[in-house]
């Protein structure tokens, strides 16, 4: 609602995970949902704001998990999702799926669906062991019908004029989605891995060992491993950063990413990240036995690292194939960009 510029979602991400990044997470990946809402139909906006400003939409982006029909007016639409966060508090939901013929003569298409709460089920399958408190629950839908107006197909959010340009002309909203779409969560990341940092700088100025009672910040690899991570969380964060600021500038300048640029951004993404969950795995086993006690915040922070890792928009194996087959002019693999 405020507009501010794409770099605050890492900003906000980075700055609530110093204290949980499943809070961190959920924030930024419901605030994103709004922003995307502005790419909508005006009706879609109109039925959703107009009677809950503040409603909170959760969404999964799983699309061959959905598959839909075109029929009069709009589309019937079946699947079941999964990872779908702050579920449980959202009266929304936005949902991926393939449209396609029977035959599959026509193609298939890559469609968003708005679906109220009343027309999916909530499955509990979040047992997770990490981003335990992101509630990313399974929903299910049968044969729903979505009217047109509540539905965005992704080649319209590849960049420039949306469905909700006519209201919502600014710079924020003629940015690629799925391009940027790392981004949205890399926060989480960023400040979950500064909160172990910090932590274990801390510990280690007044710690010492249970071994030989030395004291850690005297020993030489205590002082190697806090450069080491903090290196790579220093460069996570400029990337991240760097990235949003430069994909904001273009969009004010009218300018589309071409697909190379795309792929970059999806590379730096998950690269950023993966320096991230690096850091954070080089300090939990720089802290010894301490970082199995339950009690402590190192077990969690550590979880936590390598379920964001775990996101496929953080798979650097994907992200980096597709960036490379693009480089040497090869077709990309990722129908979203």
């Amino acid at each position: 609602g405020s507009a501010v510029d794409y770099v605050a979602v890492v900003d906000f991400g980075d700055v609530l995970a110093l204290a949980d990044a499943s809070v961190a997470g959920n924030l930024a990946n419901l605030a994103s949902h709004h922003w995307m809402l502005g790419m909508f139909d005006v009706r879609a906006q109109d039925l959703i704001w107009n009677e809950n400003v503040d409603a909170l939409i959760a969404s999964s982006f799983v699309f061959p998990a959905g598959r839909a029909t075109k029929v009069a007016g709009g589309y019937t639409l079946s699947g079941r999702w999964p990872f779908s966060s702050g579920v449980d508090s959202s009266t929304w939901n936005m949902l991926a799926g393939i449209v396609s013929s029977e035959d599959d003569a026509d193609g298939v298409e890559y469609r968003i669906f708005l679906l109220k709460q009343s027309d999916y089920k909530i499955l509990d399958t979040w047992n997770s062991t990490g981003l335990k408190g992101t509630g990313s629950n399974d929903v299910e839908a049968k044969d729903v019908f979505v009217p047109d107006y509540m539905t965005l197909a992704v080649k319209d959010v590849a960049g420039g004029a949306t469905p909700g340009s006519a209201v919502n002309p600014g710079a924020l909203y003629a940015l690629p989605v799925f391009s940027l779409f790392p981004f949205v969560l890399s926060g989480a990341g960023l400040g979950n891995a500064q909160a172990c940092l910090d932590d274990y700088v801390g510990i280690a100025k007044h710690r010492a060992s249970t071994y030989n009672r030395a004291k850690l910040g005297d020993l030489q690899t205590t002082q190697i491993k806090i450069a080491e991570a903090s290196a790579k969380i220093d460069a996570a964060r400029l990337i991240m950063r760097r990235t949003c600021i430069e994909a904001m500038s273009d969009a004010r300048h009218g300018t589309v990413p071409d697909l190379s640029e795309k792929t970059k951004y999806r590379r730096d993404g998950a690269y950023s990240v993966n320096l991230c969950t690096e850091a954070v795995s080089t300090l939990f086993s720089a802290s010894g036995a301490r970082g199995l006690y339950t009690t402590g915040a190192l077990q969690r922070q550590f979880r936590d690292a390598h379920a964001i890792n775990a996101h496929i928009a953080f798979s650097f194996d994907a992200a980096g194939t597709n960036y490379g087959r693009v480089a040497l002019d090869l077709p990309s693999e990722n129908l979203t960009l």
